[in-house]
C-alpha cells in the first residue's frame, strides 16, 4: 500500500509541475529518478530545444540527465548519432563510452552481446557477406534483443530487395509477440509495467526505445546505398541492399562488472586494444562474446542474471551519456568535441 501512495504523489507532484507556466519558452522538466541529487528539481528547457516532445520529429528534445553532477537540462538528437559515444554504427563502427572508435566485425548470420550485465543484457544479430576473395565477411547489425528483469524485447529491420523512405521496415516484439505499432510520430507504445517504452522518432523507420533508470537506445534502418557498394566494393547481390540499423545507447548506472563488445568500454579500468592512428582499428572478441541465438544470455564473458538487480553496495561506472557538439564544448568524463 505504501509503494501505492509513492507513486500517486509521486504522480501528483510530476502533474502539478507540468502544469506550472512556462518560462523564457522553455517546457518546465524534471527528473524523477529517486537515486539523482536532481529528483524532483523544477528544471526549465533551453531556446534551442524548449519541448521534451516537439510536434517536429527533427527538432531537438529536451531531457533532464540524471545522472550527470550538474542539475540542469540538456538538448539531443533521438535519431542516432554515429559520431557520439554508445553508437554502432556502418559495418559495425563502434564509439566505446571511453570515446574511442573501434571496429568489430563478428561474423554473418551469427549473434554477438554488446552489453552483458547484472540487470541488462543486449545482443546483435549481424547480417552479411563475404566477396570472392576476401578473408572475412561484411557485417551490419539486423537486430537487437534486450534482456531486463523477466522480460525480452527485440527490434530488427526486415529485408528489403531496394529501398524505398515510404516503407516502414522496423518490428518489434515483447515477450514473442510481435507489437503493432502504428506507423507515424508520434507513435508510442508502454508495457503494463511501464518497464519499456517504444516511441518513433519519424514516421518510418527510426524509434527511441526507453528503460527507465537503465538504459535509452535510438534505433534508424537504413539500406546499403549503391555509392556505399561502389566505394567498399561489397558486391551487394540485386535482390538485398541489406537494410540494418543504426544504433546508439545511453546507459544508467551501468555496474564496474559490464562486459559485451560495447559495455566493456564502459568499464573504469579498461584498456582499449584498438590502436590509435589505424585507418580501421578492429577489435576482436568473437569467442568471448558469441550467443547461440538473439535472445541468450549465454556467452563465455556474459554475467547477466534474470534476477539480476543492482544493489546499492555494488559500484557504478559513471555515465558517459551522448554528448551534443554543437556548442563545441567537452561532455565531460575526459571525452571532448573534436570536428
Amino acid at each position: 500500500m505504501s509503494n501505492l501512495k509513492n507513486k500517486w504523489f509521486f504522480a501528483i507532484v510530476i502533474l502539478f509541475l507540468a502544469g506550472l507556466t512556462e518560462i523564457n519558452g522553455g517546457e518546465l522538466i524534471t527528473c524523477t529518478s529517486r537515486n539523482s541529487k536532481c529528483f524532483l528539481k523544477p528544471l526549465y528547457c533551453p531556446a534551442e530545444c524548449p519541448s521534451k516532445s516537439p510536434s517536429d520529429p527533427k527538432a531537438k528534445v529536451c531531457y533532464v540527465n540524471c545522472n550527470s553532477p550538474v542539475c540542469k537540462p540538456e538538448c539531443r538528437n533521438r535519431k542516432a548519432n554515429c559520431n557520439q559515444p554508445g553508437a554502432a554504427c556502418l559495418d559495425p563502427r563502434f564509439i566505446g563510452g571511453d570515446g574511442i572508435v573501434f571496429y568489430f566485425h563478428g561474423k554473418s548470420n551469427e549473434h554477438f552481446s554488446l552489453v552483458s550485465d547484472l540487470n541488462l543484457q543486449i545482443n546483435a544479430r549481424f547480417i552479411g557477406l563475404r566477396p570472392a576473395g576476401r578473408p572475412r565477411d561484411y557485417t551490419w547489425i539486423q537486430a537487437l534483443g534486450i534482456l531486463f528483469d523477466m522480460h525480452a524485447f527485440s527490434v530488427e529491420a526486415t529485408k528489403a530487395e531496394s529501398w524505398d523512405d515510404e516503407v516502414d521496415h522496423l518490428k518489434f516484439y515483447y515477450d514473442g509477440k510481435e507489437l503493432g505499432l502504428p506507423e507515424g510520430y508520434p507513435s508510442i507504445w508502454e508495457s503494463s509495467e511501464s518497464d519499456i517504452k517504444v516511441e518513433r522518432t519519424a514516421s518510418k523507420n527510426g524509434a527511441f526505445i526507453t528503460l527507465p533508470e537503465v538504459a535509452e537506445i535510438s534505433v534508424n534502418v537504413v539500406p546499403i546505398t549503391k555509392e556505399d557498394d561502389r566505394i567498399h566494393n561489397y558486391q551487394l547481390p540485386s535482390d538485398d541492399c541489406f537494410a540494418h540499423l543504426d544504433v546508439q545507447f545511453r546507459f544508467y548506472g551501468l555496474s564496474t562488472k559490464v562486459e559485451g563488445v560495447l559495455g566493456r568500454t564502459y568499464q573504469l579500468d579498461f584498456k582499449n586494444p584498438a590502436k590509435p592512428g589505424v585507418a580501421v582499428p578492429v577489435v576482436g572478441g568473437e569467442k568471448k562474446y558469441r550467443t547461440s541465438t538473439l535472445l541468450s544470455s549465454k556467452c563465455n564473458s556474459c554475467i547477466f542474471s534474470p534476477a539480476g538487480v543492482l544493489k546499492e553496495s555494488d559500484p557504478l561506472v559513471m555515465d558517459y551519456g551522448t554528448l551534443d557538439c554543437t556548442a563545441g564544448s567537452s561532455g565531460g568524463h575526459g571525452i571532448v568535441c573534436r570536428k
